[in-house]
This record gives C-alpha cells, structure tokens and sequence, in this order.
C-alpha cells in the first residue's frame, strides 16, 4: 500500500474509519470524503472532502490526486422495520445511499481509477442478501444491487485493470449498529448467533478492504467476501 492514493467515502466513522486508520499505518495515501469532519480524522492529519452522496457534487474529484489507486465506498444505514411498515421513501433512501451514491462517486473518480496501474474498488453490502432475515427487506434489496453493480463493473473494466470486488459483514460494532448492541444482554444474543462466537470488529472489515485493496489480491475481481463470523454458512448443530 506504500504510497498508494486511496479514497475512503464514508470514511469518519466505524468500519470505514478504521480502514483509514488502517492503510495510513500501510503506507498509503488516504483522503476522507464524508458530510462530516470529525477529530479523528484531524488527529490522523488525513485530508478531507466533504461530500453528500444523497447531494452528490461532482466537482469533489477535481481536488483529488491525478492518479487513485483504491476507491472504499462504505457509507451505510440500519433501518429494521417490518415490511409493512416501510415506506417507498424508506427503500429510496437506502437506494439512494449504497447504490446510487456508489454510482456517482464511481462514475466522477472512474478517470483518475484508470490513469492507475491497477485500481481497486471496494463496496459494501451484507449479510442480509444471502441469508433471509426479518426487518431487513429495504437494506437487504438496496445491497443486493450493490452486488449486482460490483459484479457487472468487474467485467465491464477487467479489460482497463480496475478490479471490484465486495464485502458482506454481518452485524459490527460501529456506531451505526449501537442500538442493537445497547446492553450486554443484546451483545450476547447477537454473538451467540455467528458461528463464530461474537459480532464483528472494524477491524475484521478494513483488514480485509486493505487486502482488497492491495497487490495480495491482484487476481481477484468480482468476487463477495462474506466476512460474517461463519453466520452466512455455516451451521451448529
């Protein structure tokens, strides 16, 4: 990752400012696009644009480097209600966020991602796609698409040497997900249900964005890691 340009959107808070915590301590040259500053990012010293992907100004890339070599898109939301009670501008919204904003980010930065040699692009989605779980209806549709979109952008630039790829986390501790982790008793519900013992860390999804990221990975694109604590496949009985 040694200087590496790499741009993390959604990048103050939970998993994705861990990720630029993490790729600065690599070497790389990590720029922050989100709606907010916070201290964090200051203490790192890691410039910062701001950015609305639900606002989308396209003029943000023109103060990015000439050449990127990683893109993260991982700006999110928890909306868990029954069915019956979202609305079509709930569904909008969660579109707007982890699609279409995905989109706009892409298509603004797609000329600098070319200019490298070798970028790579790292989205979100979950769990909830692949593994059926109530309350999850408009997240789970709106991620989907994000498969859908990394795996049709795979092929549509393997020829250019810019690689897609994807990760599902299962539930993590971020900031995003407090109010499923409020007590202990809720943390270790939540951790009994992953094969694995526990719910997930930032940590456990920038390490593997950093290797999605980097060289390790050269000959990997369109691929879903599920980094999910086994909750994705595996059984107990």
């Amino acid at each position: 990752m040694e200087s590496k340009n790499i741009l993390i959107v959604g990048g103050t808070s939970g998993i994705g400012l861990q990720t630029a915590k993490f790729l600065k301590g690599k070497g790389a040259n990590v720029i922050v696009a989100s709606r907010h500053l916070n201290s964090d990012i200051g203490d790192l010293g890691l410039p910062h644009l701001p950015l609305d992907v639900q606002e989308f100004e396209k003029s943000f890339a023109a103060e990015l480097p000439e050449e990127l070599h990683g893109l993260v898109y991982c700006p999110g939301s928890i909306k868990l209600k029954p069915f019956e009670r979202l609305s079509i501008s709930d569904f909008l919204k969660d579109f707007e966020l982890n699609v279409l904003g995905a989109v706009q980010v892409l298509q603004a930065v797609m000329p600098k991602l070319k200019q490298a040699d070798g970028a790579s692009v790292v989205l979100f989605s979950t769990v909830a796609v692949t593994l059926g779980m109530p309350y999850h209806a408009s997240i789970a549709v709106a991620k989907a698409a994000v498969q859908g979109l990394t795996l049709s952008l795979a092929a549509e630039y393997a020829a250019s040497g810019i690689r897609f790829n994807a990760i599902a986390p299962s539930l993590t501790d971020t900031p995003l997900a407090q109010s499923l982790l409020s007590t202990p008793e809720k943390t270790e519900a939540s951790s009994k249900r992953h094969p694995l013992g526990r719910i997930g860390k930032p940590q456990d999804m920038a390490s593997a964005a950093a290797f999605l990221l980097s060289d390790e990975s050269s000959w990997m694109t369109g691929q879903v890691l599920h980094i999910d604590g086994g909750m994705s496949a595996v059984r107990l009985f």
